[in-house]
């Protein structure tokens, strides 16, 4: 294999970027299914495909520094849309397929799009009223067939097919086969590509503007540390509406890596291993799952198999952490890993595909024997850090250079700096233009510092170690400040209790109070294998999480993970939930982050009871 060359920043536009992607000439640039079969695509499609809606944007006059709406789940068409829109100059505002309506209508009216891709008749029906309220929208596009006359009815917009679109592209450059240069010589790195509506975990979401150079820099910086390989097979199934997997997109065009789109987050475990990638990105919660089920799929072969998982990967982790120290593993130590990966670690590899090479983690913290466990069985995955705001990719770890727990070290040309208070500081030509129409908001984040660089406020509390690498420990929002006064950080405490096979999700809360609490959702399919050991018989959820002796299980189970925490930030009490926290019910954000405030809200009379019942025993 060889590594993706990139020699220099002399590409500083998506739109070179592009072009130099589509000069390979490769028969399978894309994979997606159809029929239930992989149907591979040609740059020479791609590139086709692409100028045509970029021709069919023209000619609805869509121009520079105009807004393109792009509401679509995951498909190749969303890649089609975007790399059109960025290349006639103008931006593009992705949209989570999964927003409720009115916060789609919100984010189409702060950021004034006039065009609206769309991918289905369903998504079109549940946000049809709401567009009512949008009045710029002048004409949408659809991916699918809607089955709406255009212009007829209550549609006060013109609603075209993709083909429809593209054949008025087509058109376009039949009259005019220079048209489309000329628009696309006239994109500058300065030329803001997208506006990015951030998660709103504390309030209505803001609109990051990124420019075709923040973008650009950021792919080129990644791709030079050599973590893609051109040729190499990789698998993407993450929303390309969050920044993590559309700047991965861009690094696999720019790599030359054959890249499969999942059909769904659904299909994944089935499709993984009929690509058998080589690179793949995920966040967290996906890793925690193959785990909890490699753990459960062992205890359903019976106690001695599950022994014999566990055992493995204890190992396994064990012989990662050596390896990580810069140390070589001794004899007896080589020789329990040899039969553990025979036993169960090759297995796992070939559960998910049998050739991983590398995955990235991002999105937020990956709990660092988790990381340790997949390191063990050859599964290497390396962690990075970053946010929209900066395009996203701050710092990470990659092949031989890595360190496990860490989110590694800045890329090329990003620097990093610790204020006084732990907040980590980061500068480069990674960092937005700023909050689209919020200068107050934009102030607050974005400081012009003595060398007269302009440094990016994160939010995130941090260390870097002697060797450079960087520690996340909380985010400064996040921290709970007790009645008491004393200071937790819940992430690390929710990192270590997420250790437990037992525990599906925790949420830690406590400010204001007494003393820190978690709400848990239990791994239900893993808990029912201990129920006879408890003396209880199987029972439905809402029984479970209510049954004193399940609670006392949970305690045991929280105190088991968190030996080394101080005092005042022991968990104290426990609430079970019977159900896991999702992004259709608000209480995560598309990227699968807490929602604090929504989730304390949510259950605010199981909290208010915890802690009246617990005061009261107390007394």
């Amino acid at each position: 294999m060889r590594e993706s060359g990139v020699g220099s920043l002399e590409v500083t536009t998506l739109v070179e970027l592009f072009q130099r992607s589509m000069e390979r000439g490769k028969r399978d640039q894309l994979n997606y299914k159809v029929g239930g079969e992989w149907r591979a695509v040609s740059t020479g499609e791609i590139d086709a495909v692409v100028r045509e809606l970029a021709l069919g944007l023209d000619a609805l006059g869509v121009g520079d520094g105009d807004r393109v709406g792009l509401l679509s789940e995951n498909r190749v068409e969303w890649l089609y849309a975007d790399l059109a829109t960025v290349s006639i100059g103008a931006a593009d505002v992705p949209i989570y397929p999964t927003h409720a309506a009115k916060q789609v209508s919100y984010i189409l009216n702060d950021a004034g799009v006039e065009v609206l891709f769309i991918s289905t008749l369903a998504q079109y029906e549940r946000i049809r009223e709401e567009l009512a309220e949008s009045p710029r929208i002048g004409t949408i596009v659809s991916f699918e067939s809607l089955g709406v006359a255009t212009g007829g009815g209550e549609e006060k917009w013109r609603i075209l097919s993709l083909d429809e679109f593209r054949a008025l592209g087509r058109a376009v450059h039949e009259s005019e086969p220079t048209r489309y240069e000329s628009l696309r010589r006239r994109v500058k790195p300065e030329t803001v590509a997208t506006l990015i509506y951030t998660s709103g975990t504390t309030g209505d979401p803001k609109g990051v503007v990124l420019t075709h150079g923040n973008l650009t820099s950021n792919v080129l910086l990644n791709c030079r540390l050599g973590g893609v390989y051109e040729n190499e097979v990789s698998f993407s199934f993450l929303p390309f509406s969050h920044i993590f997997e559309r700047n991965v997109i861009y690094v696999y065009l720019h790599a030359g890596a054959t890249t499969y789109l999942a059909t769904s987050v659904e299909t994944v475990g089935t499709e993984l291993v009929e690509v058998r990638p080589g690179f793949m990105t995920s966040v967290p919660r996906l890793y925690e799952k193959i785990y909890a089920r490699a753990l459960q799929k062992a205890d359903d072969g019976g106690v001695m198999l599950g022994m014999v998982a566990r055992w493995s990967m204890r190992v396994g982790a064990e012989f990662a952490r050596v390896e990580d120290r810069g140390e070589r593993p001794g004899l007896m130590l080589r020789l329990r890993h040899g039969i553990a990966d025979r036993l169960v670690l090759s297995k796992w590899r070939a559960a998910m595909g049998g050739r991983v090479r590398a995955m990235v983690s991002g999105g937020a913290a990956l709990a660092p024997d988790l990381c340790a466990t997949f390191f063990g069985a050859r599964l290497n995955i390396y962690q990075g850090y970053g946010l929209t705001e900066t395009s996203p990719t701050i710092t990470t770890n990659y092949p031989g250079c890595n360190r496990i727990g860490s989110v590694g070290r800045t890329i090329p040309g990003v620097e990093i700096r610790i204020e006084a208070d732990g907040e980590i500081l980061c500068a480069g030509p990674n960092v937005m233009n700023g909050y689209y129409g919020r200068e107050h908001d934009t102030a607050a984040v974005l400081t012009r510092g003595e060398d007269g660089r302009i440094w990016f406020h994160t939010g995130d509390i941090g260390r870097v170690d002697g060797d450079g690498f960087l520690y996340i420990t909380d985010r400064k929002k996040d921290l709970l400040k007790t009645s008491g006064g004393k200071y937790i950080a819940p992430q690390p405490m929710e990192s270590a209790i997420k250790g437990s096979r037992f525990v599906s999700q925790v949420v830690v809360i406590g400010d204001g109070r007494k003393f820190p609490a978690a709400l848990i959702v239990p791994n239900f399919e893993a808990l029912r294998s201990e129920l006879a050991e408890l003396g209880l018989e199987a029972a439905g959820r809402a029984e479970l999480i209510r049954d004193g002796r399940i609670i006392s299980f949970f305690a045991g189970e929280v105190a088991r993970q968190t030996p080394d925490f101080s005092q005042y930030e022991k968990i104290k009490g426990i609430i079970l939930l019977d159900r896991e926290l999702t992004v259709e019910s608000g209480e995560l954000t598309p990227t699968l982050k807490v929602r604090r405030r929504i989730v304390n809200e949510k259950f605010r009379e199981r909290i208010d009871q915890l802690y009246a019942e617990k005061e009261a025993g107390s007394e």
